[in-house]
Order: structure tokens, then C-alpha cells, then sequence
């Protein structure tokens, strides 16, 4: 397994995880306008030379902000999903990133999980968040990042 930073030339891989995984997906133009805002740090992983799975942080004022944390669905219970976010915090340490933070679907129980895994904590709720279907969304922090 590879992890690296994304690029350009990922984008067509990264959109199918992204439609596979979202039921209201970015668009590949709002994915690139992510990757390419010198705040924002987005990587994926590669497994037997196919992009498996991505996540990204936006970076604001020495916060992260993540978004966007997808495996591929016929790559997921491998810990994937743990390796690429434990890679993903340890690179914003080291760019001076001091506190992370991230929504989750309330009913998305093996994410919630894998976070606190990773340090985060349950910090609220953000009433109606989602759409596709309506659903609260838990807010999780992890400051400063363990």
C-alpha cells in the first residue's frame, strides 16, 4: 500500500469512490478546486496500482478541517480507512496544523469508531447536516491532535 499526495491526473478515480460513497457527492471541479488551495492537504491510497481510497483536510488558522474520507467499497473492513487518516493527521502536525475536526452521520457507527480510534471526540450535533437522506451529523474534534 501506497500512500501519497493527489494529484490532477487522480481525479477520475478519486470521483467513482466519491460517487460510490456519497449519497450527494462533490464534483470533480469542487475536488480540484480542493487539491489545488495551498491551505487544503488531500492524499490518496494505492493498492495494487489502483487508488483505493482519499481523504483531505481544509486548512484554516492552524485547524483542519476533514472532509471527505472514502474507500473504495470493495476495500473496506482492511484498515485503509485508519492508515490513511493516521498518515493524513501525522502530515498536518507536521505542516503546523494544531486541531482537527470533522462531521459524521450519526448513524455512520464504524466511522465514529475509527475516529475516536484516532483521538476524536464526540463535541455536538449539527442538526439536519446531511441530505440524501436529512440526518444530524455528530461533530468530532481532536485538538490538539494525539
Amino acid at each position: 500500500m501506497l500512500i501519497r499526495d493527489m494529484t490532477v491526473a487522480d481525479l477520475d478515480e478519486v470521483y467513482a469512490i466519491e460517487k460510490e460513497t456519497f449519497s450527494d457527492p462533490w464534483s470533480k471541479t469542487s475536488l480540484l478546486e480542493s487539491i489545488s488551495d495551498p491551505n487544503n492537504h488531500y492524499i490518496v491510497t494505492i493498492t495494487d496500482g489502483i487508488i483505493v481510497g482519499y481523504c483531505g483536510y481544509w486548512g484554516i488558522a492552524g485547524e483542519g478541517h476533514i472532509y471527505n474520507v472514502a474507500v473504495k467499497e470493495s476495500h473496506r473492513g482492511q484498515g485503509i480507512g485508519y492508515r490513511m487518516l493516521d498518515y493524513l493527521i501525522n502530515q498536518a502536525r507536521s505542516r503546523g496544523i494544531t486541531s482537527l475536526t470533522l462531521e459524521v452521520r450519526q448513524s455512520n457507527e464504524p466511522a465514529i469508531q475509527l475516529y475516536k480510534k484516532l483521538g476524536f471526540i464526540e463535541a455536538g450535533i449539527r442538526k439536519e447536516f446531511y441530505s440524501n437522506p436529512s440526518e444530524d451529523a455528530i461533530i468530532m474534534w481532536n485538538s490538539p491532535i494525539q
